[in-house]
């Protein structure tokens, strides 16, 4: 079955976009929804098929709009504990564990926070894509902590847009090793896959790939030989800590992949990498809303054994 909606352009400004007044009409639609609903060929413009987000708009103008069923989800719900930091009608809050991973991705067909959510949100199929269904950002699978996931189209596209304008904080705990010098810094170097191994993210220039990656970092405890460091995302490049970290000389403790993964003997299931502080506005009201996700058992063991041993050098 398909709906379609009828628009009639009654006024308008200077050179209205045609995405641009459907996402004025149809505030329920994130732009993004709308531009690929214009490119697959469902909106008509006077009666004729348009397929141009940047098709100008005049008065008088008639906009039909057909909006095909939404695609079956190919998952299945799966009743996955989840530790709730904050839950309204727009959004959840989760304290992710290690060794979720969040969405659906080859060898991961099962047991991910997407299944999980799926059986605790009412009418999250779809909202973002099919996939990936409220995921707004993503942590890695070995990194715990708080992640945000949107429970309708409109949070969904008002969360992304804060993370895109950078309005949305995100702050980080890290174990790394040894001790910088300073206090504070920032580490502003673009990311990309690679050059060798694909499975990798490094420091690459822009001109071969890479992607602007900014990381603001201040060291929080001295701890001998190894330090807890707060790091602050100013964007969100896979991997963006753990490969800046590395490339500093301070890889993460823990980390299989960017460290030398050696041994303190405290049980980590993966780096030492926590999200612990996300602070957003609300998709409905704009008021500021700061979650905080306590550190997990194994960071604070960790940290508790290199503080013994600190005191025991002195």
């Amino acid at each position: 079955m398909i709906n379609t909606i009828n628009l009639q352009l009654e006024e308008t400004g200077d050179r209205l976009r045609l995405d641009r007044y459907l996402s004025q009409e149809l505030p329920d639609f994130s732009r993004s929804r709308l531009q690929q609903l214009i490119e697959q060929g469902n909106v008509q413009l006077n009666g004729k098929i348009c397929t141009s987000k940047k098709a100008i708009m005049q008065i008088g103008d008639r906009i039909s709009l057909s909006i095909p069923e939404a695609k079956p989800l190919d998952l299945q719900p799966e009743a996955i504990p989840l530790d709730i930091l904050y839950e309204d009608d727009s959004l959840i809050i989760v304290n992710k564990p290690a060794g979720l991973v969040v969405h659906p991705a080859a060898g991961h067909e099962h047991g991910t926070l997407v299944h999980a959510l799926l059986a605790h949100c009412q009418n999250l199929a779809g909202i973002g894509g099919v996939q990936r269904p409220g995921i707004v950002h993503r942590l890695d699978k070995d990194t715990t902590g708080a992640i945000v996931i949107a429970k309708t189209d409109l949070a969904h596209q008002h969360l992304q847009a804060q993370l895109k304008a950078k309005t949305a904080r995100r702050e980080y705990l890290g174990v790394v090793y040894s001790a910088p010098t300073a206090d504070t810094g920032i580490i502003d170097q673009p990311i990309g896959r690679h050059p060798v191994d694909r499975k990798k993210m490094a420091v690459v220039p822009v001109e071969k790939g890479g992607r602007l990656a900014v990381t603001h970092w201040q060291v929080r405890e001295r701890l001998g030989n190894y330090t807890l460091m707060h790091f602050q995302l100013e964007t969100g490049r896979t991997h963006q800590i753990r490969v800046h970290s590395a490339y500093i000389g301070h890889p993460i403790v823990g980390d299989p992949v960017y460290s030398s993964g050696r041994n303190l003997g405290v049980n980590l299931a993966g780096q030492a990498l926590h999200a612990w502080r996300l602070q957003l506005r609300h998709p409905l009201n704009n008021e500021l809303l700061e979650v905080t996700a306590p550190l997990p058992k194994a960071f604070t063991t960790l940290l508790d054994v290199l503080r013994r041993r600190g005191v025991s050098m002195n």
